[in-house]
């Protein structure tokens, strides 16, 4: 952390997100997926990409296994990690969005405090929180990467949804059923985002 800053300087760019918006035709925004891991986060979020993309709109993915990878490759699973690795992917959405592209990120991102925090970093007109609602039950069913019966074992320890809290939206923006196949919530997602004039089709 740097302790001291006096000697930096933000640069403001000579093109601004307006204008980057008006090149791209359509508005910059994050899409924030949360929910359970297995709940279809990062599926549904990349069937939204895949369409927005045969649409021309100019978007990317923050996947949240892919930056642990690199980005985020230092942090472990502990609250004060995850809080790090979240404000690391916020601040990286806030770039993307002065960029004007739609960022979609797919993460666990448990904790109430957390999601607000990015919320309050990148603006309330500039995010959108995406509540990926299925029953642990059927999460722990699909178990598509084995991480469930690594944590029953205890081979997997502070696993969400078994030994740490995941703190479910109150007032998600949009809010998902994820026993519903995954064509139904892309489109209910695109709707949404027509709706609200940030994209057109």
């Amino acid at each position: 952390m740097i302790q001291n800053n006096q000697n930096l300087i933000w640069h403001n760019h000579p093109i601004t997100q307006k204008e980057r918006e008006q090149l791209h035709g359509h508005r910059s925004i994050v899409l924030w997926f949360t929910g359970f891991s297995g709940s279809g986060k990062s599926t549904i979020a990349g069937s939204l990409e895949k369409h927005l993309y045969q649409m021309g709109i100019n978007s990317y993915l923050l996947d949240g296994d892919n930056l642990r990878h690199g980005l985020c490759h230092d942090l472990n699973f502990s609250v004060h990690d995850r809080k790090e690795n979240i404000r690391r992917i916020g601040e990286v959405a806030k770039l993307m969005i002065d960029a004007g592209l739609i960022v979609l990120t797919a993460l666990i991102s448990p904790y109430y405090e957390e999601r607000k925090m990015v919320r309050n970093l990148i603006g309330s007109e500039s995010f959108l929180e995406i509540f990926i609602d299925t029953p642990l039950s059927m999460c722990e069913k699909r178990d598509p990467k084995g991480l469930y019966k690594k944590a029953r074992s205890g081979a997997l320890t502070n696993f969400t949804g078994i030994d740490s809290e995941y703190q479910a939206p109150l007032k998600p923006d949009i809010h998902l059923d994820g026993e519903k196949s995954i064509t139904v919530l892309t489109n209910e997602v695109l709707h949404f985002l027509k709706i609200r004039n940030i994209i057109q089709y």
